[in-house]
């Protein structure tokens, strides 16, 4: 892979698996309208490792709550009324869902990824799903083991491309009438077990298959650059929920569906 190609799919990358506009769609339609790959086995790798830790560096308060809390709950020290081991437990209930949509119907999904068709239909559900947060009053409820399940599910949609994870997730806890910096958060901290996982599997694959010498600068600017995308995303992203902007991220959706709906059905 050229250093440019992956600049551009590292940045691609790092803005969109945290902003409501879905990082797999957004893939799949680069890849076919700038002619780039980006389904290396290593550059996947490295670039979901760039915004994993990503999303460590901007919850790594809670992050490390939870960490210390599972701790001291392995050797006897920690109970259900921690709030950090509560909040480790619904993300482990909330990934279930995911885990189990991607194991039974993997042959499924990987036949719509190569569809921009489809993941232009499904930026335009994206959009709808986020419009209709405007229309939802602040609420102050905290994450509770309904509100996990309903979140793990949204989550777990949001395995087809075109469908935002971040989008999904935010609006669904919105709808329960979650605090807004809980529900941002809680979607975020959800996806760290689904990140982390898959770029574990790729990492066996890696092994087998390790990159070139040639290709570590291109490894190195895509990680780099999916990190500091991704992190600068995520603070946008809470700044916008805060002050009920999400909203208006249903305009790009549509704009970007609509054009590849029309294009891709006018070739």
């Amino acid at each position: 892979m050229e250093p440019l190609s992956a600049l551009i799919l590292g940045f691609i990358q790092g803005l969109t698996e945290f902003l409501p506009i879905s990082s797999s769609g957004h893939l799949v339609l680069a890849e076919r309208l700038l002619g780039i790959e980006s389904q290396d086995l290593a550059f996947v790798v490295f670039v979901h490792f760039g915004t994993l830790l990503a999303t460590v560096t901007a919850f790594r308060r809670e992050v490390g709550g939870v960490l210390l809390a599972g701790g001291r709950f392995v050797i006897g020290k920690s109970t259900w009324s921690d709030p950090h081991l509560r909040l480790l437990g619904y993300i482990l209930l909330g990934t279930v869902p995911a885990a189990a949509v991607g194991l039974l119907f993997e042959a499924s999904i990987e036949t719509v990824f190569s569809s921009p068709l489809f993941v232009s239909c499904m930026l335009l559900v994206t959009g709808l799903i986020l419009w209709f947060t405007r229309y939802v009053p602040a609420g102050e409820k905290s994450i509770g083991w309904r509100e996990t399940i309903a979140v793990g599910c949204a989550q777990a949609l949001a395995i087809l491309p075109g469908i935002s994870r971040s989008g999904a997730t935010i609006c669904t806890a919105l709808f329960g009438k979650v605090n807004k910096a809980r529900a941002v958060e809680f979607s975020f901290l959800l996806a760290l077990p689904a990140i982390l996982g898959a770029t574990i599997l790729k990492v066996f694959d890696l092994i087998d298959k390790p990159p070139a010498a040639g290709d570590i600068m291109p490894l190195v600017i895509g990680t780099l650059t999916a990190y500091f995308s991704g992190y600068a995303a995520i603070l946008f992203l809470l700044r916008a929920v805060r002050r009920g902007k999400l909203h208006l991220f249903s305009y790009y959706c549509w704009a970007v569906g609509l054009s590849g709906v029309l294009l891709f059905l006018w070739r």
